[in-house]
């Protein structure tokens, strides 16, 4: 399939671009009008552009079905503040339900059942089911376009940053599994950030990692070892060196039992260093790795 943007219908584009580009996090905007009048809403065209200042994006884009504007962007533009909650599994339904489109001055805190709370610099407030809430100025937006789906950038720079203590760690930080956040992918499907679906993947290290181009061409060309595999194993800068104080049962046992065989040996070899490679033993793996050259 190949689609040609401005050649396909808007609301087509829309959907496939929904599908691949996720999971995408959400912003839960909170904002009030000239008025006083809150309002709630979710938005996943969202991030974190920036550290210093703190700069943050989200996008409520123009309707696609009649290029008609969302009240939070309205808001944004009367006030120049808003608050920006993360989502949480515990409160996603409620979310959902406050993207109701609701009439203008309908308060969808009281609508999905949320606590409003005071925030500290700026006028909109804070939901307090959510396990983390920003308090930003607004300090621009961008106009993408005036036809239905174009984009609006609100750059937003936060001034008060609140934490939930039940969502940090020991060390103080937040832990993925406590904090239990959600995103938004395409149609009606979200996915849930905790359990088995969070794994950690080792940063590049600060020495260039020797890259997969240059593992021994058995390994390089292994079909046993996955993609995944292989950037782990070129993620060390420099193969290591074979250690004769390394000591595995298993390892012994392959080498006893095809040693008469040595691609047979070289299979299972590569099996065993997938699995240890999956546990994030590399350092194991590579051990395992050199006892096949």
């Amino acid at each position: 399939m190949k689609l040609i943007p401005g050649e396909v219908k808007t609301s087509e584009l829309h959907a496939y671009l929904l599908g691949a580009i996720s999971p995408r996090p959400i912003c839960f905007a909170s904002t009030i009008d000239e008025n006083g009048v809150p309002n709630l809403s979710p938005f996943s065209f969202f991030n974190v552009f920036g550290s210093n200042p703190v700069t943050l994006i989200f996008s409520p884009a123009r309707r696609v079905r009649d290029n008609t504007v969302k009240h939070t962007l309205e808001n944004v533009y009367a006030t120049k503040e808003v608050v920006i909650n993360v989502v949480s599994y515990a409160m996603v339904q409620q979310a959902s339900l406050s993207s109701c489109e609701y009439p203008k001055g309908v308060n969808e805190f009281e609508k999905a059942g949320f606590t409003a709370i005071a925030s500290e610099k700026v006028k909109p407030f804070r939901v307090k089911e959510s396990p983390v809430q920003l308090e930003c100025i607004v300090r621009e937006v961008i106009e993408t376009g005036q036809e239905g789906g174009a984009g609006n950038l609100v750059i937003c720079e936060p001034v008060v940053v609140h934490i939930n203590d039940e969502v940090l760690n020991d060390m103080g930080k937040i832990d993925p599994h406590k904090i239990d956040l959600v995103a938004r992918m395409g149609a009606d499907y979200y996915c849930r950030a905790s359990g088995s679906a969070v794994f950690e993947v080792d940063k590049p290290q600060l020495k260039l990692g020797i890259g997969v181009d240059a593992l021994p061409a058995a390994i390089r060309n292994s079909s046993v070892l996955t993609g995944n595999n292989l950037g782990q194993l070129g993620n060390v800068h420099a193969i290591p060196d074979i250690d004769p104080t390394f000591n595995d049962d298993h390892l012994k046992n392959i080498i006893q039992y095809y040693s008469m065989s040595p691609d047979e040996m070289e299979r299972e070899l590569h099996t065993y260093a997938k699995k240890l490679l999956e546990s994030n033993q590399v350092q194991e793996a590579w051990q395992i790795l050199l006892a096949s050259n």
